[in-house]
């Protein structure tokens, strides 16, 4: 046998050998293949994940203006002292070797025993708190402070927050912003962050109109680029009442963001690998004039302890000029946020309630201008056919009704008619038209009016339980039968009536242009359409006699403080009616002074309600005394603007 016969067995079974590594080669290389080339894509973004991080910044809120441009919400620089804590990584590190190395000195000379001995973790938490006061130091010699550093806060912040500034000390005063610019070296870690907060220039002014503000940690990044990372925000604010609630997604700026690196203990590592700079919000025009909102208020004020409120409507739009609502508070105070005792004293005197969308109170008289509409209209009397002889005291039912009772007496008109009836407000008049239409009537032309629903004000908390009696509502509720004093107290206006100041002021307004609605507005459209709604459905005369009525009202009647040289406005030629109701609230009996109007009569563009409250006990709470005066602060605001407009405010003022 050849040695090549011999060797031929061996040569196979290497040939099997060579083949098996062979494939075990190729099963290594495809896994390979299969790890580099098919899932590179998975472990880079497993990576990006791992070792990146998303900052967001928000955007500084939009300014609101009134309807001559002027600011009435706008930002302020907010300045604080902030400490960059990814930068002090050596420093903490180089602390926590002397942190344990003076307790293993203190552990050998006995001053401490073993099981007094900080864990790892405390030591970390000991040495960066004991760096962050150094710095923190710096501040405190160029302030002449004393401030010291909350450790928990700290380490709260380092294990949420790394990749945001620390924030030692925040809200600087303006001197101790510049001390700082001048004297911090520009590469310390130490920086001075300038932020915004929301700044009121006329403090308390339009306070339930414009809201407040409060911080919140949701900053919206939806629509940004990392929003699979974990993401580190900035604090941001959100409306919390008034336009600033109702139009936060419009005032809200729009987000900054920046990306980072950040290595395997979190830090960050500079540059950012993209960033984006925040942008402010959209600006918001409102239909507010602030110098008759200003005359309101200070109108108001003078009574000091009473509360009330004022509405002003353009009559032809619709816009809102006046809303006022008193008691109130600063807005400032709720910037940056607002103190415990603040919000103490704004509870207890009820100043959160806007009066003026919230506040529903018996309309009194003012309510005879509806039960005038709905007599005319159902034809049961005429302007100048139908009378009333008002001896002063009227028997309806088992009860004896006055004209105007008061600790003086009650009035006695004699026989009177429709006009001076208005003009005179004799209760004993409309309890006769009330009774002759009954309460179907009045309730069904109070509705029309929209009277029983909120006015749909671009306000959020508008109330939405106004009330219209009538039997069948009465029936459904309370399960009583209805009385004919209950007809004569819906009359008039009292009874379970309930209207808000807003619903009242939209009521005249629609008076004004012989409507049925007005649909109330806070942005401001210099080209807005005047409204058209529904007509009332009066005849010219009957039209004419209830604005006569009105008008001697403020001649004559019971606003003729219009006509003496203190409140008069002259040129100005007013239509009014006067209102007093009695309500009672948490067992106590509330007055309410009511006064609405329209001017100029021959072509209304303004319509005013006004309603005082007040608890002075058997005090008559005349209108025309306590309401009028302020509606006559605004008239004469505005008339004085109507004869002498200003200039158009610069482009200055809108930045």
């Amino acid at each position: 046998m050849s040695i090549i016969e011999t060797y031929r067995p061996q040569h196979t079974r290497l040939l099997l050998f060579q083949a098996l590594i062979a494939a075990m080669l190729l099963v290594l290389a495809g896994g390979l293949a299969y790890r580099q080339i098919i899932q590179y894509g998975n472990y880079g973004e497993r990576e990006r994940l791992q070792n990146q991080r998303r900052v967001l910044v928000p955007g500084p809120r939009g300014n609101i203006y009134d309807r001559d441009n002027r600011l009435l919400v706008g930002n302020r620089s907010r300045f604080a002292v902030t400490l960059f804590l990814d930068e002090l990584r050596r420093e903490f590190r180089r602390e926590y070797i002397e942190v344990v190395r003076h307790y293993r000195e203190s552990e050998t000379s006995g001053d401490i025993t073993r099981s007094d001995r900080p864990s790892p973790a405390q030591f970390e938490q000991i040495a960066r708190a004991q760096v962050v006061q150094r710095y923190l130091d710096q501040i405190n010699r160029l302030l002449s402070r004393d401030e010291k550093v909350d450790m928990r806060e700290l380490n709260r912040h380092f294990q949420q927050q790394l990749l945001l500034p620390y924030i030692l000390l925040d809200d600087l005063k303006p001197e101790e912003f510049a001390r700082l610019i001048e004297q911090l070296p520009v590469q310390s870690p130490l920086q001075v962050y300038t932020s915004s907060t929301r700044y009121y220039p006329n403090g308390s002014t339009a306070a339930h109109v414009l809201g407040y503000v409060r911080t919140t940690d949701e900053v919206s990044g939806d629509d940004m680029s990392g929003e699979d990372l974990k993401t580190f925000a900035f604090k941001g604010t959100a409306g919390r009442d008034g336009l600033e609630l109702q139009y936060d997604p419009l005032l809200q700026g729009e987000t900054g963001s920046a990306i980072y690196r950040v290595d395997p203990a979190g830090f960050r590592v500079n540059p950012p690998l993209e960033k984006h700079a925040p942008h402010q919000g959209e600006r918001l025009d409102i239909t507010l004039d602030l110098d008759l909102q200003v005359a309101a208020e200070k109108a108001i004020d003078q009574f000091e302890t009473l509360k009330g409120a004022a509405v002003a409507l353009d009559v032809r739009t619709g816009e809102v000029l006046v809303l006022a609502s008193k008691p109130d508070y600063d807005l400032n105070e709720f910037s940056p946020r607002l103190s415990t005792a603040a919000a103490q004293k704004i509870h207890e005197t009820g100043a959160w309630t806007d009066l003026a969308i919230a506040g529903v109170y018996p309309p009194g008289s003012t309510f005879k201008l509806i039960t005038a509409i709905a007599g005319l209209r159902s034809g049961l009397i005429t302007p100048d056919g139908f009378t009333a002889d008002c001896e002063g005291t009227m028997r309806i039912g088992n009860r004896t009704f006055y004209c105007d009772k008061s600790p003086g007496g009650y009035q006695r008109h004699g026989i009177i008619a429709f006009r001076e009836a208005i003009a005179q407000s004799c209760d004993i008049y409309f309890y006769t038209v009330g009774i002759k239409i009954g309460p179907e009537a009045m309730a069904a032309e109070a509705r029309r009016f929209h009277l029983d629903q909120p006015t749909g004000i671009d306000l959020p908390y508008e109330v939405r339980r106004m009330l219209i009696p009538d039997p069948a509502w009465k029936k459904r509720v309370r399960d009583e039968a209805w009385f004919a004093g209950d007809t004569a107290n819906m009359a008039i206006g009292q009874g379970d009536v309930g209207v808000t100041p807003m619903d009242m002021a939209c009521f005249v307004a629609s008076l004004a242009r012989g409507e049925t609605t007005t649909r109330p507005t806070l942005l401001h459209d210099p080209h807005r359409a005047r409204q058209h709604t529904e007509p009332i459905g009066l005849t010219p005369a009957q039209f004419a006699a209830i604005v006569d009525g009105m008008e001697g009202c403020t001649i004559n009647g019971t606003a003729k403080i219009f006509a003496t040289p203190t409140y008069g406005i002259p040129g100005l030629r007013i239509a009014g009616k006067t209102g007093t109701a009695q309500t009672t609230r948490d067992g106590n009996k509330i007055n309410i002074a009511w006064f609405v109007c329209f001017a100029p009569v021959e072509n209304p563009q303004i319509a005013i309600a006004v309603a005082i409250e007040g608890d002075t006990p058997g005090e008559s709470f005349a209108g025309g005394h306590y309401a009028a005066p302020v509606a006559q602060a605004v008239l004469k605001a505005w008339f004085e603007k109507s004869q002498h407009p200003a200039a158009s405010p610069g482009s200055a003022a809108a930045n």
